[in-house]
């Protein structure tokens, strides 16, 4: 008898014989590569900044700025640093970029939700808008809000009101805010506790339904309820404020509340409206792809019609819908990059002035590059978390 084979040993033979080695030398020597060509940039680069004279390096951010900014989240003068100037410029790029997103899903699947409805003047508005808002470029848009802005609406002397305690003018959005006081601070913590608390009935719920398969209660007035017992409460316990900040006409500018200015407005609205018509068509071909039967079977149990949409047409919608609504958020938080073209004190504007002070243009344009670079990774896992939640499980 012949004697048995050996076995094989154990481990992954390094031969250029084996195709998965040959993959691990090409991949070492791409990645070689890659870094010698950044190398070679990198070192070009700051020679020829030296050979003309050209100061480089990012100390230049502990410098005094020098200008100042016409709208902040954080206090700010001319004899702070650049750095803080920066800082300023990514939080109202980040301002504009989540709440264009807020408001951008909203609006964009109302409107593709509304191209499947019955009556024809909801399903012809809504082919119209999208057909309109997509073909006109972000950039016209932006300058046409613009103009309504700070042309066509009244002056803060005579604004456009709501109840004299909304105002819109030429000076922007004015509404009314809490009056700075311990009893709001109180009721704000337990609007933000609230939302723990209606998370946290949501997640229960859903548990129980798993566990028993009782029918679930509603899975968005019961979280409702929770966070606004607990917002009340903490209000009693705040000593139940009422006072409120509301604003008024000056003789120049709107006086008192929270004014939006028409630069920010104008962002927000023009990136909300452009990108909600691609949103729509997003949310269009999620719901499309659902197949007809899914619809005919919610029906043949007694579902409304509003039913059969939000609890068996849209959750299957949402593998398809998910990955190319993540590339409408891209490009929307990229798209405020135009804000400069009217003004807004974004990073790409402040950039630009530092960049005219110091002459630090390969500085500049690498903060602005990773702003944005980062901003984008960041609403990419986000979404990516989302997707892999949505995905249809399988065994």
């Amino acid at each position: 008898m012949l004697p048995a084979r050996p076995a094989p040993r154990a481990g992954r033979a390094w031969s250029l014989h084996s195709s998965a080695t040959r993959r691990v030398i090409y991949q070492v020597l791409v990645l070689a590569a890659l870094a010698g060509l950044i190398t070679w940039m990198v070192t070009n680069t700051l020679g020829n900044m030296r050979a003309r004279g050209i100061q480089s390096g990012f100390g230049f951010l502990l410098q005094t700025a020098g200008f100042d900014i016409s709208e902040t989240m954080l206090p700010f003068a001319s004899t702070d640093a650049y750095w803080r100037a920066f800082l300023i410029g990514i939080l109202n790029t980040l301002r504009v970029a989540v709440l264009g997103i807020v408001l951008t899903t909203i609006l964009g699947v109302a409107l593709g939700v509304g191209r499947f409805s019955r009556n024809a003047i909801v399903r012809g508005f809504c082919y119209a808008y999208v057909e309109v808002f997509r073909t006109i470029p972000i950039l016209i848009q932006l300058l046409l809000w613009y103009i309504f802005m700070v042309e066509v609406l009244p002056d803060p002397q005579e604004p456009w009101s709501v109840g004299r305690m909304i105002f819109l003018s030429k000076g922007g959005f004015a509404f009314p805010v809490a009056a700075a006081s311990t009893g709001w601070y109180v009721a704000g913590a337990g609007m933000v506790l609230g939302l723990g608390a209606a998370w946290a009935v949501r997640r229960l719920e859903l548990r129980r339904f798993a566990r028993t398969g009782a029918r679930l209660p509603s899975l968005f007035l019961l979280p409702l309820a929770a966070w606004l017992a607990v917002s009340v409460v903490a209000w009693l316990a705040g000593g139940a404020p009422t006072q409120l900040d509301i604003p008024r006409p000056g003789s120049f500018v709107i006086e008192g509340g929270w004014t939006l200015s028409p630069e920010f407005v104008t962002v927000l609205l023009g990136l909300t409206f452009y990108t909600a018509a691609f949103v729509a068509e997003v949310v269009r071909a999620g719901i499309a792809s659902v197949s007809r039967g899914q619809v005919e079977a919610a029906e043949s149990i007694g579902l409304a019609r509003s039913l059969v949409m939000r609890l068996v047409v849209l959750p299957q919608a949402l593998r398809v819908i998910i990955p190319p609504l993540t590339n409408q958020y891209l490009n929307l938080t990229k798209n405020s990059s135009l804000a400069v073209a009217i003004g807004y004190p974004d990073i790409v504007s402040i950039a630009n002035t530092a960049l005219n002070q110091t002459g630090r243009a390969v500085e500049c344009i690498a903060l602005i590059m990773a702003v944005y670079l980062c901003t984008s990774l960041a609403t990419s896992a986000l979404m990516n978390v989302y997707n892999r939640r949505a995905a249809i499980q399988e065994r």
